[in-house]
């Protein structure tokens, strides 16, 4: 399913339907409303595990949503209590009971907020066993894992959790943290990331039956966007630019995220790269974004620069604080900056992992 958080235009959206996409991640009730106006037919997953009941409600009754994400006791009674109909509890509920586990192989933590610890986890599971006609087990890594053991060390947590509790799993989702690929964050092929789910799943104890789910959000879509903004000054190796922290590039302001640069010119600049700092265009000091963004030397005032792999939060975090944030959307046909998912000669070690993981 697609976590509709990381980009909810409606346009990529639209575009993940046509490609096969059916099932959407929604985190809101506005992310519901959306998804359901855009695709009256698709399969909506209310996967925040910490929801209101008026949203769950509607969610249920307007919506058609069966499938709920919680971490606790109170949060399947909640569930319960909102979907009743007719005097009687809903009989078609999947419910994903959000374990906690570790985000050491990802460049953002997703481990304090929310999740059941194992220890802690038997109660709740029952608690939704009791309530749901499908029991499932998710959890998520934290975003841009970069290690294909960080499922394989969240699956040996599930595991513990389902012998603890004792209790039969119908789904187990392994959510999202998917990596892309940025400056200085190269990765493993994703078929690693997925031999190593598929072998720890097949060795579960989980039904028969049992469905095998994932939430990416920025794998799907972080090459779908690029933004391009324009030099307003120069002072030494900092550029001030007309996007920043507020607008398309909170992550590279706020946790040092690097994304490619390319200039762009009618003719191609011929000095060398040195590496450069961006101020964004509101009055505060943190609209900064350290970089390095390696740009060619004679970049001046006036000049354009494409920023890339921003389809992944870049739209979604974007404010119009101190009235910036105001540009034109074109649709573009170019090959994105970066890619994970280019067709290249697959490695000996990414075979042997995938027929292991068949076998």
């Amino acid at each position: 399913m697609y976590a509709v958080k990381a980009n909810p235009s409606p346009d990529l959206i639209r575009t993940l339907w046509d490609s096969g996409i059916t099932t959407y991640d929604v985190a809101s009730i506005a992310e519901v409303r959306l998804v359901r106006g855009l695709l009256p037919a698709a399969t909506l997953c209310f996967m925040h595990p910490v929801k209101p009941a008026e949203a769950i409600a509607e969610a249920y009754h307007v919506h058609g949503v069966r499938t709920f994400s919680l971490d606790s006791v109170d949060e399947v009674e909640k569930i319960v209590a909102a979907t009743v109909t007719n005097g009687r509890p809903a009989a078609d509920l999947t419910l994903c009971v959000r374990l906690r586990v570790s985000s050491a192989h990802a460049k953002l933590s997703l481990a304090a907020k929310f999740g059941v610890g194992v220890d802690e986890a038997a109660p709740v599971l029952h608690a939704a066993r009791q309530a749901a006609d499908a029991l499932g087990i998710a959890f998520h890594v934290g975003s841009q894992a970069m290690s294909p053991q960080a499922y394989g060390d969240a699956m040996a947590l599930v595991r513990a959790a389902i012998v603890k509790a004792g209790v039969t799993i119908d789904v187990v989702d392994v959510g999202g943290g998917f990596p892309s690929v940025y400056p200085g964050m190269e990765t493993a092929p994703l078929e690693r990331y997925f031999a190593v789910i598929h072998r720890a799943f097949e060795d579960l104890p989980v039904s028969y039956s049992a469905e095998l789910w994932c939430e990416p959000g920025r794998a799907l879509s972080a090459e779908y966007a690029s933004i391009l903004v324009r030099v307003e000054k120069r002072r030494d190796d900092v550029l001030f630019i007309n996007d920043g922290a507020y607008g398309a590039l909170f992550d590279a302001a706020h946790i040092d995220w690097r994304f490619p640069v390319e200039l762009v010119r009618v003719n191609a600049s011929a000095t060398k790269k040195l590496p450069f700092s961006f101020y964004g265009p509101t009055c505060d000091d943190m609209d900064f974004m350290r970089g390095p963004f390696m740009l060619p030397a004679d970049v001046q005032v006036g000049d354009y620069i494409e920023i890339g792999m921003l389809g992944a939060y870049g739209c979604a975090m974007r404010t119009t604080f101190n009235g910036f944030g105001n540009g034109d959307t074109v649709v573009a046909t170019d090959e994105p900056m970066a890619s994970t998912y280019v067709v290249t000669e697959p490695s000996r070690e990414v075979v042997t992992s995938i027929r292991e993981a068949r076998s």
